[in-house]
């Protein structure tokens, strides 16, 4: 079968492409890249999440790496995807990840990190793929398999990142959904350890999560927002399957967007004395943009993808980068996703500030001069060919009913611009003859004109 890398690594269905076969071709790609790039001296990180046959096939993984000649270091048990990423830098090694993150159940992946610690880069994840099935003869020696707790080298950069005494002084109860997520063992740890109190809840490993889907999305954090309803003055935080996203429910029981953490955590980490850009993606909230033109703080916008948002991480001066589907990082941390740290920093902005998560809400939209409202309307076509004379179409469009284009930008579908407030975005689906249309502007009645603007 053929196989590619998404925007976040290789993804298939258990059993069906995802098999001990295809397991051992991308195994090899991986090494063939490794050894052709920084030859067989290059330590190879290997870490798997909570997935059925997640630790049966890294293992395999280690195995079969070692036979070429590499030396591997494999986590001792599940491991979060930052954590993971987090060794690769201090160790200067490349590492792979048996994850598919906030996927069905059903699905597992493998996801490379190169040694700058973030998501790979299209060119990285092109050469993979074009080793995939190509002879890949090893050293000719033997390399070794030590198993290794990733933990403590994390937590100790945490601890240069995290102000713990503040976030003990915090007035809000902390509530934490495991959500049978490789948060597991580390977020509740990191707590305990510097004396934070807090409930839980779903602090188990569950092939099948619960159920659910390992999303912190509202929809699979129904048992959050209960518990954080039944309790007053509590907060709820939680991550998705590998820990890179996250996922907030204020004290109302009211799931906070991800673009609402970035740009408080923007305002948090100024006052903080960070100095720089911000990094967003082209579908992420004109909100960040507002709050950063307040500040006097550029913004950089990427395509979607947090390889994308990382590689402007490390190539600017950047306070905060992250995206809308949940996903940040920091300035002095790695160029990949962390939702164990966005928690935290989620709760040192609530205890810095003394306030409670609602209200940094309300002063946040304050501060922007109001709210942003957004929606996404599904074209479902028949064929890329019609995609292709839409986007076409919608490229050359002067005017979206009676308001006027004011500009037009390509990195990722076609966004246009409706003035300071108003932005549609139209992208393809990467797997489906499907066009997502985003909509966000500053007013619902316009919100709903927009939406019934024919784009066909």
């Amino acid at each position: 079968m053929s196989i590619s890398f998404g925007t976040d690594g290789w993804r298939a269905v258990l059993d069906k492409d995802f098999t001990k076969e295809n397991v051992e071709r991308v195994t090899l790609a991986i090494g063939k890249y490794v050894a052709d790039n920084f030859g067989f001296s290059k330590p190879i990180l290997i870490g798997y999440d909570p997935r059925r046959m997640a630790d049966t096939y890294s293992r395999y993984c280690a195995e079969i790496l070692a036979q070429k000649g590499f030396d591997v270091y494999y986590s001792d048990r599940i491991v979060p995807t930052p954590v993971l990423a987090y060794n690769a830098k201090i160790k200067n090694a490349c590492a792979v990840m048996f994850t598919a993150s906030h996927n069905p159940p059903e699905y597992l992946g493998m996801k490379f990190i190169p040694d700058y610690a973030g998501p790979a880069t299209s060119e990285i994840t092109d050469e993979i793929v074009n080793n995939i099935d190509k002879e890949f003869k090893g050293s000719g020696l033997n390399g070794k398999i030590t198993e290794i707790d990733f933990a403590p080298a994390y937590y100790e950069q945490l601890k240069t990142l995290i102000d713990y005494e503040t976030i003990k002084k915090i007035r809000t109860n902390i509530i934490f959904d495991g959500l049978y997520s490789a948060s597991i063992g580390y977020f509740d740890e990191i707590l305990k350890t510097n004396k934070i109190p807090f409930k839980s809840l779903h602090m188990f490993h569950d092939t099948n999560f619960g159920g659910g889907m390992p999303d912190p999305k509202p929809k699979y954090l129904c048992d959050l927002i209960e518990a954080v309803k039944a309790k007053p003055n509590s907060v709820g935080l939680a991550n998705d399957g590998d820990a890179d996203r996250f996922g907030v429910i204020n004290e109302d029981g009211e799931y906070v967007s991800p673009n609402e953490i970035i740009a408080i955590l923007l305002k948090h980490l100024i006052q903080k004395g960070l100095k720089g850009a911000v990094v967003k993606t082209v579908g992420s909230s004109l909100l960040i943009d507002r709050v950063a033109e307040k500040l006097g703080v550029e913004v950089i916008e990427t395509a979607v993808g947090f390889k994308h948002v990382g590689e402007a991480m490390r190539k600017n001066k950047v306070i905060i980068g992250g995206e809308e589907s949940g996903g940040l990082s920091i300035r002095g941390h790695i160029p990949e996703k962390d939702g164990l740290l966005a928690n935290l920093l989620i709760l040192e902005a609530m205890a810095e500030s003394g306030k409670q998560l609602k209200d940094l809400q309300k002063e946040l939209y304050e501060f922007a001069g109001g709210k942003f409202y957004t929606d996404r309307v599904d074209l479902k076509l028949t064929d890329r060919v019609q995609i292709k004379k839409i986007l076409d179409k919608v490229y050359h469009l002067k005017n979206i009913g009676k308001y006027s284009v004011t500009s037009v930008d390509t990195k990722d579908g076609i966004k246009l611009m409706l003035g300071a407030e108003t932005k549609i975005l139209v992208r393809p689906s990467g797997t489906e003859p499907l066009l997502r249309i985003y909509f966000e502007t500053d007013d619902k009645n316009k919100l709903e004109e927009l939406k019934s603007f024919n784009f066909i």
